[in-house]
């Protein structure tokens, strides 16, 4: 009797059987359905909870409906993705507290003739800027400065606005700092960031080209005539502190050269920002404020709730549900699958759709092309809505009744811009491919 006990205390705990996982689906989708309502709303309807606070209640309910323990949602989140956007907005604040933003945009549109000229310059200055800092921060930034560009000059705002939201959003696509999404690609993904770089470069350019081309077009009767006053494109040395902007302009330098060697994405940039911090000569309270905090619980709480989505395998059901149109070609399902990213960005916006990829892509024919493709379509698709981007949303709202304009105007440039991004961007991926540059 004692031998038997002792054989019967010995025996492994029972794992969860299928049952339990179906019983969390329901519950697991109604979490998920909350969140990304409120996430794609801005804020949930009839009550205060925006963004951030839907994602951090979505990855609390995930756990409170016993979708997952607590240990597994704390194991959900991606410390590395975290720990990358932290020390590139504490980058990001001190470089614009040395007023590197306002120098950098007047160095470059002083020499800005013409609206045409100061179109293509705002894209490439936004596209350029986010391919090294967060494009979300850049807009942040240089909204201010494009509105005050183009009243001096007497100029209608939108089309130089959407030039910065659309500019910066195509350049992002050049690294894995460009913006949210691309980020956690290079923790999921493991791909060098000079690896990555060397193959995005192009597609960043051609989008950029092809973003200042589109809006050249389609804005051609405003962007006549007069040309734009020399104090409108003035850069102000008054606004600039040189030493802090010279330290600042180190660390970052050091940051890249730490990505582009190999090193961690997360503990390079993290060692930039401390450094940085350290050899300020200033409080670095001032710096940390300007984090925007609730964007790092936002992120923390959809690895949670998509966790939990993924452990119920519904994320996998999904993939099950397209893969009958994947193929078994690298070239077609590169096409299918950027054009389902889109759709999913859409759906559930890009930094979700991405956190859900990485359940999808392993089982495709070439994972690491495919995490490729899939920054490439997530960025561009940034550009077809309002709320594709929050670099949209941020330069739309800062720039207030400047800067009207409806969903479905929004959605007819951004449905030529896209189209023609992506298309653009993609042929020159597969092209790298077929030559064996990627």
């Amino acid at each position: 009797m004692g031998a038997r006990a002792e054989v019967v205390t010995k025996r492994p705990p029972r794992r969860p059987g299928r049952g339990v996982l179906e019983r969390a689906v329901l519950p697991a989708l109604v979490v998920f359905a909350l969140t990304y309502v409120a996430v794609a709303a801005g804020r949930f309807p009839g009550t205060s909870v925006d963004r951030p606070a839907a994602a951090l209640l979505g990855a609390v309910l995930m756990v409170a409906v016993r979708v997952l323990t607590p240990a597994e949602a704390g194991a959900a989140v991606n410390g590395d993705t975290i720990g990358l956007l932290l020390g590139t907005m504490i980058l990001s604040a001190y470089l614009g507290e040395a007023g590197f933003f306002r120098w950098a945009s007047g160095r470059i549109l002083r020499a800005v003739a013409g609206p045409r000229a100061l179109l293509w310059a705002i894209v490439f200055t936004a596209g350029v800027l986010s391919a090294f800092l967060v494009n979300d921060t850049v807009c942040l930034m240089l909204t201010p400065l494009v509105i005050r560009l183009v009243d001096d000059a007497e100029l209608p705002a939108l089309p130089y606005l959407l030039a910065l939201a659309f500019g910066a959003n195509a350049g992002s696509v050049a690294t894995l700092t460009g913006n949210p999404q691309q980020v956690i690609i290079g923790t999921l993904s493991g791909i060098p960031y000079a690896h990555y770089a060397a193959a995005m470069v192009l597609p960043a350019a051609a989008s950029m080209s092809i973003v200042a081309a589109v809006l050249h077009l389609l804005f051609r009767r405003d962007l006549r005539g007069r040309r734009i006053a020399p104090r409108a494109s003035a850069d102000r040395h008054a606004e600039i502190d040189p030493p802090l902007l010279r330290k600042a302009l180190v660390a970052t330098g050091i940051a890249i050269v730490g990505f582009s060697a190999g090193f961690s994405l997360a503990w390079t940039a993290l060692f930039a920002a401390a450094l940085l911090m350290a050899v300020a000569a200033r409080a670095p309270r001032e710096a940390l404020r300007k984090v925007d905090w609730p964007l790092l619980v936002f992120f923390a709480g959809l690895f949670v709730v998509v966790e939990g989505v993924a452990k119920t395998g519904a994320a996998a059901a999904m993939h099950a549900g397209i893969s009958p149109l994947l193929g078994g070609t690298v070239e077609r399902q590169g096409v299918v699958f950027a054009l389902f990213t889109v759709a999913g960005s859409q759906l559930v916006s890009n930094v979700p759709y991405v956190i859900l990829a990485q359940h999808w892509i392993p089982q495709l024919a070439e994972p690491r092309f495919m995490w490729l493709v899939t920054a490439l379509a997530s960025t561009l698709a940034g550009n077809l809505t309002i709320v594709g981007s929050v670099a949209n949303i941020i330069v739309l709202e800062l720039a207030g009744p400047r800067a009207r304009i409806g969903f479905w105007a929004f959605l007819r440039i951004g449905a030529v811009v896209t189209a023609t991004t992506l298309a653009a961007g993609l042929g020159i991926l597969l092209v790298e491919r077929r030559l064996g540059l990627i």
